[in-house]
């Protein structure tokens, strides 16, 4: 058995991105200097949010499975697991993770992964809104925010319609017409 990696130090860390920016600000190139320390704000701050959102979890304790079961049910934490591949949940779980966390949102279900293309196929199972292009729009991108934090394993998705029983005829209820004549 191999032993693992020493951990980075924060110390060694911080000398060598600095070593990186003064290379990059000894060049004359003022954009590149913006864009690597911007790149590295951006960066502190993404992993600052999960480390934020892991201590969180781990103190609340809270819901069935606990501490770990919170960890990976959340999106920031999970995409740091995939992102870092030490996530211990296969890519089909994972998915149905995806999915459960906007089910309140969209009734969806897998009809097919193919872990090679990386494109799903999802079957619509019934809508609680008004059918309107706009939030079936919405519904799509909640997926496919969820599945690129969860899975992003998944670079296509293709929507399918599932087979509804027609809707029941919409039935109008409000006060009685006006009568021509008064009935005596």
């Amino acid at each position: 058995m191999t032993a693992p990696a020493a951990a980075p130090s924060a110390e060694l860390t911080g000398r060598r991105v600095e070593e990186v920016l003064d290379r990059l600000t000894a060049q004359g190139d003022g954009g590149s200097v913006a864009a690597a320390e911007e790149l590295v704000r951006a960066l502190m701050d993404f992993y600052g949010a999960g480390l934020t959102r892991i201590m969180h979890l781990v103190e609340r304790r809270t819901g069935e499975g606990g501490p770990r079961a919170a960890l990976l049910a959340d999106e920031l934490v999970s995409s740091l697991l995939v992102l870092h591949d030490l996530h211990p949940e296969d890519v089909t779980t994972r998915i149905g993770r995806a999915l459960e966390s906007v089910r309140r949102q969209v009734a969806a279900e897998v009809a097919e992964f193919d872990a090679d293309t990386g494109a799903l196929r999802l079957r619509t199972a019934g809508s609680g809104g008004c059918g309107c292009p706009s939030s079936a729009a919405g519904d799509r991108e909640a997926v496919a925010a969820a599945l690129s934090c969860f899975a992003p394993e998944v670079t296509s998705i293709v929507w399918e319609a599932q087979d509804r029983t027609p809707e029941p005829a919409l039935v109008q209820i409000s006060r009685r017409p006006p009568t021509a004549a008064a009935a005596p």
